[in-house]
């Protein structure tokens, strides 16, 4: 680029047209630019401690320089005042307090001062380029953008979109695809961040939503809202499921998204490296949605924990393999597309499991009701596991079992009851024992039980309640499928558990935690009339 300064009319213009066309911004951007580095470059030869002003006319390239000086009666400052005599030389109307403009002949600047100026028109063009590239990028996360691959760096995609650049980071590519230098790429723009060297676009080939982008681009019905991907989820280069529902029950969501011969799956997945998508009919209905997500796997049965948002799943013994896919790909995908945690159980595992909980309860029962083996084990086929249950449930209901009568409703109740009480003391003593204040047990909601592991956590006060959020009090578990050992044959995925809240297990909501959390804080607030009291006697005396 020609010097600003040392440039004529005609050469001033046309350097701000070019570069406005090629930075693509507006033109007066580039003529403030240019204003302010001849500002620069002129206090550097008339003093930086004037105020001096540039004028550049875009038109024309008129250029006029000037220094803003303020009428005073006794000069202070000679840069930047003016008495009022030579004021009224520049203008007869000029009075005390007014601004005036003292006009500067134009200087030739140096090759120093020019490259200067230079500097500040680069930067200045280089921050509203950015500036550009940010408002035009910045509400076009999750669409699908075309271009082409300028580099590869440590293993990150640089690709130019044209007017800007954007990044595939090596986690948002697809595994073992080759990326060549001047080859054209699609990429899902995953999120646009402001950054102090310019706008980073973050580009994604591995997100689900890539995926549905591109069936929006092949199957029509997808672009018109008639057919609607309600859930999908990757493996990305090796498979992926995709959950879809048709708004007009004459499409057949499954058939559309496939196409003639397949044509419309195919061209996603040639698009996608070959990855093998399963096409689902979404269900409203979880358990029938888990049965067609874990395709091509029978299913003999499904249990929904919704509390949990786990599910467990029952399958014959020769599909057990199949069901969890090889890897633990085909049940990782599930649990994605399901958003739950899935456990899958051979029939004769099911049957095992069911077994040892209705020996365990049978046994907890006789134990604590002090009943025979016989009674205990009707009460679990009746559908108890707890002994809450018993001591609170309608008498009536209880005595309506079969066998049953209103006398021995009323001595198993009382005997739940006492079991109960029972339970209580003893986490009583052992939370004393840990040295847990009696204030928490005058905490809505809570039991002794929840103040037995508040203590082996370490809470024992009421501050130490009080300074938890509620999250770090309530949340619970989140459990998901991983498989630790990828050699050998396949298994079922094992559970890893986050860290939850301490109490996260007792199935306490966000409205019993909030009240909690209060409570606990409550003694706080009743000190500040206290110590406001005290203020204020202090300054009283």
């Amino acid at each position: 680029m020609a010097s600003p300064i040392s440039a004529n009319r005609a050469e001033l213009i046309a350097i701000a047209n070019a570069v406005a066309t090629e930075k693509m911004i507006d033109k007066s951007i580039v003529i403030e630019a240019m204003e302010e580095a001849i500002q620069k470059s002129a206090r550097n030869r008339y003093g930086a401690e004037n105020d001096i002003r540039a004028k550049l006319d875009p038109s024309t390239g008129d250029l006029r320089l000037w220094r803003v000086v303020e009428v005073v009666e006794v000069v202070e400052d000679y840069f930047k005042q003016i008495d009022l005599k030579a004021a009224q030389k520049l203008d007869a109307d000029a009075k005390l307090g007014d601004f005036i403009v003292d006009p500067l002949p134009p200087v030739d600047l140096g090759r120093i001062d020019a490259q200067s100026a230079k500097q500040v028109i680069f930067q200045k063009v280089r921050d509203a380029e950015r500036d550009r590239q940010y408002g035009e990028y910045k509400d076009r996360a999750g669409e699908v953008i075309t271009g082409v691959i300028k580099s590869v760096e440590f293993g990150h995609v640089i690709v130019n979109l044209g007017r800007a650049e954007g990044v595939i980071r090596r986690d948002q590519q697809i595994p073992r695809e080759a990326a060549r230098v001047g080859e054209r790429v699609r990429a899902l723009i995953l999120k646009v961040e402001r950054q102090n060297r310019g706008p980073q676009i973050f580009l994604s080939r591995a997100h689900p939503d890539f995926m549905k982008k591109l069936f929006a681009q092949e199957v029509p019905e997808i672009y018109d809202g008639i057919i609607e991907i309600k859930a999908a989820a990757r493996d990305p280069g090796s498979r992926a499921k995709i959950g879809v529902i048709s708004r007009d029950s004459s499409i057949d969501p499954v058939g559309a998204c496939v196409g003639m011969k397949g044509s419309r799956v195919q061209a996603v997945v040639q698009e996608l490296q070959g990855e093998k998508i399963d096409i689902i009919p979404w269900s409203e209905d979880t358990a029938t949605f888990v049965v067609n997500a874990l395709q091509p796997a029978t299913v003999s049965r499904v249990v929904i924990d919704e509390e949990e948002s786990r599910i467990e799943v029952v399958v014959p013994d020769d599909q057990l393999s199949l069901a969890i896919g090889r890897r633990g790909q085909n049940v990782r995908l599930a649990s994605q597309l399901t958003n739950s945690a899935i456990d899958i159980m051979t029939e004769a595992e099911a049957s095992e499991k069911r077994q040892k909980e209705f020996s365990e309860r049978s046994k907890m029962f006789e134990e604590e009701l002090d009943v025979d083996e016989t009674l205990s084990q009707l009460l679990v086929a009746e559908g108890f596991s707890e002994l809450e249950e018993v001591a609170y449930i309608d008498l009536a209901e209880l005595a309506g079992i079969e066998g049953f009568d209103d006398e021995l409703g009323e001595e198993l109740q009382s005997r739940a009851a006492e079991a109960l009480e029972r339970r209580e003391e003893a986490a009583r003593e052992t939370r004393r024992g840990l040295g847990v204040e009696d204030a928490l047990a005058e905490m809505p909601h809570i039991t002794e039980a929840m103040l037995v592991t508040l203590g082996k956590a370490g809470i024992k006060t009421l501050d130490d309640l009080a300074d938890l959020a509620t999250d770090e009090l309530i949340a619970k578990k989140r459990v998901e499928q991983r498989r630790r050992d990828t050699s050998g044959p396949p298994r079922r995925s094992e559970r890893a558990e986050d860290k939850g809240g301490v109490l996260g297990e007792y199935g306490l909501n966000e409205e019993q935690g909030n009240e909690i959390i209060m409570a606990a804080r409550a003694h706080w607030f009743e000190d500040e009339p206290a110590v406001e009291e005290a203020a204020n006697a202090d300054s009283s005396q």
